[in-house]
């Protein structure tokens, strides 16, 4: 398989854990229980892992999980830091949870999501669309924009279901928290950015992490030609996309490139301004949910802008990639 069909997947991947749920809303009008326990590699310092692959005894893969992590503002994370508290989620009388996303997953994924949805005073939300856009719950996303029909045929051929249909934004505490199409247009241009060099950028990265692979005696052609002819082939094939999640850090940061992007770094800018006015209103239990490609530079401006710290983390299933019985 050479690189012009391998390079899809990497970019499909970026899609579900960065691009917007909807990339241009305008368009269109308008965990669950485990089987067993899952074994994971040496824990990374909260904040900089978003989303695992976990696996059983025998090594192999059960679930993509995507993480939420828990900041306290420093005084309060010092404190419960003293008191050793064993919450994966430590409560607080304020908090910002940090919500990774990915735009496709399983129905049990978005349930958990619905439910726990509730508990925040206020619920930021990624969605590049205008102000006032009223997203109606099971709307989908429009076939009409490329990245909404690449999302969509995910949906189809991986047998998981959309963001959009299952996550319901008509809740009062939700909170838009993102560009509008002409705010996101603007900033593009003033950044001299275009979508040929973000796809430009991200083959050069993709490329070069293929070969970092094959000299190491890796590489997914195996897995995709047989996922493809399997009779498991949804499963199959989100195991062998999960595994690409692993990579994609260096992937999105190579395409954003040293200045940050307007895809990333000014999305996460404008996150945080509403972020900041939702603070100032007296809202104390806040939750960011954004694809879990934008939350390795959140993080660090929680930390440095707003003396936040992370004090503890919960893993949701997003996909379950266990062999059905």
């Amino acid at each position: 398989m050479n690189i012009s069909l391998r390079f899809p997947l990497r970019l499909a991947t970026a899609l579900l854990v960065c691009l917007p749920a909807a990339w241009v809303a305008w368009l269109t009008v308008p965990g669950s229980v485990q089987a067993k326990p899952a074994v994971v590699e040496a824990e990374p310092a909260l904040g900089e892992e978003w989303v695992r692959v976990s696996k059983d005894e025998n090594g192999d893969p059960t679930a993509l999980e995507v993480a939420i992590v828990r900041y306290l503002p420093a005084k309060l994370a010092k404190q419960y830091r003293q008191a050793k508290p064993t919450a994966d989620l430590p409560p607080a009388r304020q908090y910002v949870d940090l919500i990774g996303a990915v735009h496709v997953g399983d129905s049990s994924y978005y349930t958990q999501l619905n439910r726990r949805f509730r508990q925040y005073q206020a619920l930021l939300y990624e969605l590049v669309a205008p102000p006032g856009t009223r997203v109606e719950r099971g709307r989908g996303t429009s076939n009409l924009h490329p990245v909404g029909a690449l999302q969509n045929s995910m949906k189809s051929l991986l047998e998981v279901e959309h963001q959009l249909e299952q996550v319901d934004y008509t809740r009062p505490n939700f909170v838009h928290a993102d560009m509008s199409p002409e705010e996101f247009a603007s900033s593009m241009s003033n950044r001299n950015e275009s979508f040929m060099q973000m796809y430009t950028r991200m083959m050069g990265q993709a490329i070069a992490l293929q070969t970092e692979q094959a000299a190491q005696g890796e590489s997914t052609d195996f897995e995709l030609f047989t996922a493809m002819f399997s009779e498991d082939r949804p499963r199959m094939l989100k195991t062998a996309i999960a595994k690409q999640f692993q990579s994609m850090e260096s992937v999105l940061t190579g395409m954003s490139g040293p200045e940050g992007s307007t895809l990333i770094t000014e999305r996460n800018k404008r996150a945080l301004e509403v972020l900041r006015k939702q603070l100032r209103s007296g809202k104390q239990k806040i939750g960011i949910f954004y694809g879990a490609g934008h939350l390795t530079d959140m993080h660090e401006r929680l930390v440095k802008d707003f003396g936040y710290e992370p004090v503890g983390i919960v893993w949701l299933e997003a996909w379950n990639l266990r062999e059905k019985p």
